[in-house]
């Protein structure tokens, strides 16, 4: 079956997701997801398994020291050979680094000087503007006042619901254009994990879960700077 053909029919069997924050549940389950799934091409699929490795929290491993997990990351960002893929992957990690980084001056740690502290390309920029509320990034990531807001608040849940729609928001641009491809099902499963997440959140249990899962996840990416990937100067 040619490729095209291959990815119509996976994405006509996968129904409509609907909005992220009015889901009560996931448009099908992981089960049948994974069976849809089992049309891709198996390099495609090894792909997307990998890129859902680096960007699922629960499959993080922060007893890793910081040398295994950059090699981890690298091995697992090398060997996918799609760059829209790396793309919205190098993006995510990006966007936890700035949450890491609003976390450590929380704390009141004073700006990071080891430079394997985080991942991507705004380090620098971070470092030498700690003291500045956003950063002075908030232009290229509108949603940093409101972050610091409501970490200062100690709002887990509402601060989760804010970066969930950062990243909803970023899948929908890159979107654009990718309608019967293979870059439409990694945006679709990428988005059925979105939804898979927040639809478990429920009132206090959701910020016990949050303050755990984002202190695993973050205290490993806080540790994970990698070499940068796609273009270069001035990265998001």
């Amino acid at each position: 079956m040619a490729y095209p053909d291959r990815y119509a029919m996976l994405l006509s069997s996968l129904p409509y997701h609907g909005p992220l924050f009015g889901a009560k549940q996931t448009p099908l389950s992981r089960i049948r997801l994974n069976q849809r799934l089992a049309l891709l091409d198996p390099l495609e699929a090894e792909w997307l398994r990998d890129a859902r490795r680096l960007l699922e929290w629960a499959q993080q491993e922060p007893e890793h020291t910081d040398a295994e997990a950059i090699m981890r990351a690298k091995r697992l960002i090398d060997g996918i050979a799609s760059p829209f893929i790396r793309d919205l992957v190098t993006w995510r990690l990006e966007l936890r680094t700035l949450v890491a980084a609003l976390r450590r001056r929380h704390r009141g740690e004073p700006a990071p000087r080891d430079p394997r502290w985080g991942f991507g390309r705004w380090l620098i920029r971070i470092s030498g503007h700690w003291n500045e509320p956003d950063f002075g990034l908030a232009g290229a990531f509108p949603w940093l006042p409101e972050a610091k807001r409501l970490l200062d608040r100690g709002a887990s849940v509402e601060l989760e619901r804010l970066l969930l729609g950062a990243v909803w928001s970023h899948l929908e641009r890159v979107s654009d254009g990718h309608y019967l491809d293979f870059e439409a099902i990694v945006i679709y499963v990428l988005r059925w994990d979105m939804i898979a997440r927040w639809t478990k959140y429920d009132g206090e249990e959701a910020a016990q879960r949050f303050d755990g899962l984002v202190e695993k996840a973050l205290s490993a990416v806080e540790g994970l700077h990698l070499p940068a990937v796609g273009p270069q100067p001035e990265r998001a």
